[in-house]
C-alpha cells in the first residue's frame, strides 16, 4: 500500500472514538462554520465526553460543505457530524482526537440539525395527561444526559408533528432553565397534598458569573444523586502514627528507587481497595430492584482542577496492584488533571470514591455520593493532638497523628452495618500499618 492516499473530493467528518468504554460525544462547539476553509490540522470542532473535551482537527485543507450536527447534539461514534471537501493528499493513518483544555466557555445551541441521528433504541412511551406521549430514542438520549426524568418530558411545550417533542424544543428548553423542573401535578382528590410553594426570591445585586459547561454538569450530578440516593453518613476517627512516621522516614529512598513522588494518596488507596474487597457489596451499583456488585475494583479519587471545577480520575484494579503501580497511576493522573490532559478513559468506570477533604484542611466532609456508585469516603486532614493511648506501663498521654473518616452511603442497598463495619475496616488498615514494611 502507498504511504499516502487521495482523499475524495467529499469526505465525509465522522464523530471520533475517544476511549475503548466511549461510545457517543456531544458537539461543543463547531469552530468554522459552512463555506469556511481551512488548513490540515486546524481544529475544526470541540467535542465533549463526560467531563472531558477534545478537539478534533482537520484531516487535510479543503472547505467545509455541510454540517450534519449543531452544537450540543449527542453524536454515536463513527456517525458522519460533516461533510468536507478535502483538497491536498494526506498520509494514509488514522488521526486521534487531541485532549484539550477544558472549556471555559459556554455555548448556546444554534439551529436544529438537518439530519439527526437516532441512537439505539429506547423504551419510547410515557403515559401523561398532555399529548406528548411519544418520545424518540434521541430525545431520551438527551433527557438522560440532562437527567430529565419522562415526567418532566411530558410538560415541555412541544412542536413537532402530531405534538411530538423535538430536539429543538428539548434544547431550548433548558436554554430556558428547565422551567417544569419542579413542578407538581394538580392534585385534585387530595387538596392536602403537599406542593412546592411558587418562592419569588430576592436574588439581589452583584457580579453575574454564568456556569460554564464543566459546572453545568456537576450542578446536575450532585442535584441527581441527593434526589437518587438517602444519603447516610458514618463517621470513625483513626491514629494514623504508623503511616505518618513510615511515610515520613520512606518517601526520599521510595523516589530514589521507583522514580514516584510517595504521598500519602497511594496508602490511602492501597488501604480502601483492601477493605472494598472486604466488603464487596459496599463496590456495587443500583439498576432498578437490582443491586450489580462489580467484579473490578477502581478507585475514583476526587480531584480539583485548576479551574476550580472537580473531576475523578480512576485507579484501575487498585486491589490487584503493588504500592509502586498505585503511586505512579496517581502521579500520572494528578499531573494530567492539574495540566487539564485527562483523556475519557481515565475518568471512566469507577467502582468506590474516594474524597481528600483533608488537603484543604477541613477535619471532615460529608461528600455526596458519585453516582452510580453507593458509597464515597471523605479523608479529614491528619492533625497531630494528645491522645490517650495504651501501653505496658498502663494509660498514658502521647502526641499522635489522628484523623477523621466519614463514609456517605446510599442507604437503599448499604444499611448502618455495613457501612459502619466498612469504614471501620479502612481505619484499621490505617492504624495497623506495618512500620517495618519494606519499600
Amino acid at each position: 500500500m502507498k504511504d499516502k492516499e487521495r482523499f475524495p473530493l467529499s469526505w465525509e467528518l465522522k464523530m471520533p472514538r475517544m476511549g475503548e468504554s466511549i461510545t457517543e460525544g456531544t458537539i461543543i462547539n463547531w469552530l468554522i462554520s459552512e463555506g469556511d476553509t481551512f488548513e490540515e490540522g486546524d481544529i475544526i470542532l470541540e467535542v465533549a465526553t463526560d467531563k472531558v473535551d477534545n478537539e478534533v482537527p482537520a484531516p487535510a485543507s479543503g472547505t467545509l460543505k455541510e454540517i450534519l450536527f449543531q452544537a450540543k447534539a449527542v453524536v454515536p461514534v463513527g456517525e458522519v457530524m460533516a461533510i468536507l471537501e478535502v483538497s491536498e493528499d494526506i498520509k494514509s493513518s488514522n488521526k486521534k482526537p487531541v485532549v484539550s483544555n477544558e472549556s471555559e466557555k459556554s455555548h448556546k445551541p444554534k439551529k436544529e440539525v438537518k439530519r439527526p441521528k437516532q441512537v439505539p433504541q429506547a423504551s419510547n412511551s410515557f403515559s401523561t395527561s398532555n399529548s406528548n406521549t411519544f418520545f424518540s430514542p434521541l430525545i431520551i438520549s438527551i433527557a438522560k444526559e440532562h437527567h430529565i426524568s419522562f415526567e418532566e418530558l411530558a410538560r415541555i411545550p412541544a412542536t413537532g408533528h402530531d405534538h411530538r417533542l423535538r430536539k429543538s424544543d428539548l434544547f431550548q428548553y433548558i436554554e430556558d432553565g428547565r422551567p417544569y423542573k419542579f413542578a407538581q401535578p394538580i392534585v385534585e382528590k387530595d387538596p392536602t397534598a403537599y406542593r412546592i410553594p411558587q418562592l419569588q426570591f430576592d436574588k439581589g445585586k452583584g457580579k453575574v458569573i454564568e456556569m460554564d459547561r464543566m459546572r453545568q454538569m456537576i450542578a446536575d450530578h450532585m442535584v441527581y444523586s441527593k434526589h437518587t440516593s438517602p444519603h447516610v453518613t458514618a463517621y470513625v476517627e483513626a491514629d494514623l502514627t504508623n503511616m505518618v512516621n513510615w511515610r515520613n522516614a520512606n518517601k526520599v529512598a521510595f523516589q530514589e528507587k521507583h522514580g514516584e513522588r510517595l504521598t500519602f494518596t497511594p496508602l490511602f488507596v492501597e488501604a480502601v481497595a483492601k477493605a472494598v474487597k472486604d466488603f464487596p457489596n459496599i463496590n456495587a451499583s443500583v439498576d432498578g430492584n437490582n443491586i450489580i456488585v462489580k467484579e473490578d475494583i477502581n478507585i475514583g479519587m476526587a480531584t480539583a482542577l485548576p479551574s476550580g471545577n472537580l473531576i475523578v480520575p480512576v485507579v484501575k484494579n487498585a486491589d490487584t496492584k503493588d504500592l509502586k503501580q498505585i503511586a505512579a497511576n496517581v502521579n500520572e493522573l494528578a499531573g494530567k488533571a492539574r495540566e487539564n490532559k485527562l483523556a475519557g478513559d481515565d475518568i471512566k468506570g469507577s467502582t468506590f470514591t474516594i474524597s481528600n477533604v483533608g488537603t484543604f484542611g477541613s477535619v471532615m466532609g460529608t461528600p455526596i455520593i458519585n453516582q452510580p456508585e453507593v458509597a464515597i469516603l471523605a479523608l479529614g486532614i491528619i492533625k497531630k493532638r494528645p491522645e490517650v493511648i495504651t501501653t505496658e506501663k498502663g494509660d498514658e498521654i502521647a502526641i499522635r497523628s489522628m484523623m477523621y473518616l466519614s463514609l456517605s452511603f446510599d442507604h437503599r442497598v448499604v444499611d448502618g452495618f455495613l457501612g459502619g463495619s466498612f469504614v471501620r475496616r479502612v481505619a484499621d488498615y490505617f492504624e495497623q500499618f506495618d512500620i517495618n514494611r519494606k519499600i
